[in-house]
């Protein structure tokens, strides 16, 4: 399954968490947020735009980066 690396302004957990309720919302279950480099990584078949919509459902400033 192809890893998506995304970087996310986030500042503080309350960010974090958003983010989170986000991903799990729409089923993703395999994700890493890395909040003091602002990156999340999520695993999931869905495109990488598509992650990036959900992300961007939070309200915060989000780019993706690529894919591993």
């Amino acid at each position: 399954m192809p890893k998506h690396e995304f970087s996310v302004e986030m500042t503080c957990e309350g960010c974090s968490g958003a983010v989170e309720r986000v991903l799990r919302k729409k089923g993703i279950e395999t994700f890493q947020i890395d909040l003091e480099n602002k990156k999340v990584f999520v695993e999931t078949d869905l495109s990488s735009d598509e992650i990036l919509e959900i992300i961007k459902k939070t309200g915060k400033a989000t780019t993706f980066i690529g894919t591993q």
